[in-house]
């Protein structure tokens, strides 16, 4: 369970995420993190919030991506807004490390996912090209996780049943849908 000032960070993709707020410290109405990206750094996929408005504050860098199928580049002082259910990616394309601040509103168990899917990349358990799991790795998380992410593609109706058929397989080869961050590794924002 992360905690305001917990830090993540996903080696492949080269994120890291410095949690404020969590849904215990706001009755579930807000998750909020800083979210540093080095250059070169991106979502590991493009993907979807179906009950979740996200907000990116730029602070520092360049925010360049896709919301919707329209492409952004914003930088300090600016703001990117993506409404719930709307298909976005992002990356820096930058040379200098990227720094925003980012709201997803409600909170629901968002933070419980990207502990998931930072743990599993701090464990080696990614792909080192996408930062992605195993299908059926990833077939349990999607699952778990359905009301906070679901991936731009294929449809959402393919992945359900893909996802539903793989995910008695993946728990028989004993993965899991939640996966916690490797404490030993925690580290706390100073």
């Amino acid at each position: 369970m992360v905690t305001p000032g917990d830090v993540l960070e996903h080696p492949v993709t080269r994120e890291k995420i410095i949690i404020r707020k969590t849904a215990r410290d706001t009755g579930g109405e807000l998750f909020q993190a800083d979210l540093y990206l080095q250059p070169g750094a991106f979502v590991a996929a493009e993907h979807i919030h179906p009950l979740q408005e996200e907000r990116f504050e730029i602070i520092a860098g360049t925010l360049r991506g896709r919301v919707a199928g329209r492409e952004f580049a914003s930088g300090p002082g600016e703001s990117v807004v993506v409404p719930k259910g709307a298909p976005h990616v992002w990356w820096n394309a930058g040379d200098e490390e990227l720094h925003c601040l980012v709201d997803l509103r409600p909170a629901l168990r968002i933070e419980s996912f990207f502990e998931t899917f930072f743990g599993l990349a701090q464990d080696g358990k990614v792909s080192p090209k996408t930062g992605l799991p195993n299908l059926f790795q990833m077939a349990l998380v999607m699952r778990t996780y359905r009301n906070e992410i679901i991936l731009a593609r294929p449809p959402r109706l393919v992945q359900t049943l893909l996802f539903g058929a793989l995910a008695p397989i993946g728990q028989l080869l004993g993965y899991t849908g939640s996966y916690p961050y490797p404490r030993a590794r925690q580290t706390r924002a100073r």
